[in-house]
């Protein structure tokens, strides 16, 4: 019964803006890169960058090719990743459904959104996984200099040869996780305020 009531109930003014909120960052975490990788070796001081946006790919990808192709690394271009036509379309349509909690209030439309939410990111996070194991992993064993296979920690550091690798979320990352986590705050606002108004309503019964 208490769960029947949850999913019929309506979110508080705080839950409102908390998904607005959410709406407003997921939005916003388009313009930022999402994750990133550095590289920093002798000859290359200032280092290397490699920004991975919801919709594209930036930083020196030219000049990583390049040293790739001696390690039998595929080339990095933004064809070979489908995801980066389908991921901003994604984001867009759960801003609008976390803009559309905000507005009617409806708990269970609140629960669905943020379990698209939270079911995208893991998915992206596994892609991105599945991504960094197949790039380090599937290398040409004709290459010029050969190497054991890889696999770039999602978040940490890595050494190969005399580079050193960084990789981490960027500002558009912390944003997605920031928002996935305003939602959840919010269904809990709503758990506590729904089991007080019951509490309130059963004493004054009594």
């Amino acid at each position: 019964m208490m769960v029947i009531k949850f999913l019929y109930g309506r979110l508080n003014n705080t839950g409102r803006i908390l998904y607005l909120l959410a709406a407003v960052l997921l939005g916003v975490s388009l313009f930022f890169p999402w994750w990133s990788m550095d590289l920093v070796a002798p000859q290359y001081p200032e280092g290397l960058n490699m920004s991975v946006y919801a919709h594209k790919i930036g930083g020196r990808i030219d000049i990583l090719n390049n040293l790739n192709h001696y390690i039998g690394m595929k080339e990095i271009n933004e064809a070979n990743f489908p995801e980066l036509k389908i991921i901003p379309w994604v984001v867009g349509s759960v801003a609008f459904l976390a803009a559309l909690t905000a507005w009617l209030r409806h708990n269970g439309l609140a629960i669905f959104t943020t379990v698209a939410a939270s079911f995208g990111g893991a998915l992206g996070l596994y892609r991105m996984f599945h991504w960094l194991h197949k790039f380090g992993t599937d290398l040409d064993p004709n290459a010029p200099i050969k190497i054991p296979p890889f696999v770039p920690p999602v978040i940490g550091t890595n050494k190969l040869a005399n580079f050193m690798t960084y990789t981490g979320f960027g500002l558009g990352g912390y944003l997605l996780g920031i928002a996935i986590l305003l939602m959840f705050i919010s269904l809990w606002r709503f758990r506590q305020w729904d089991e007080k108004s019951s509490s309130a309503s059963s004493q004054s019964s009594c």
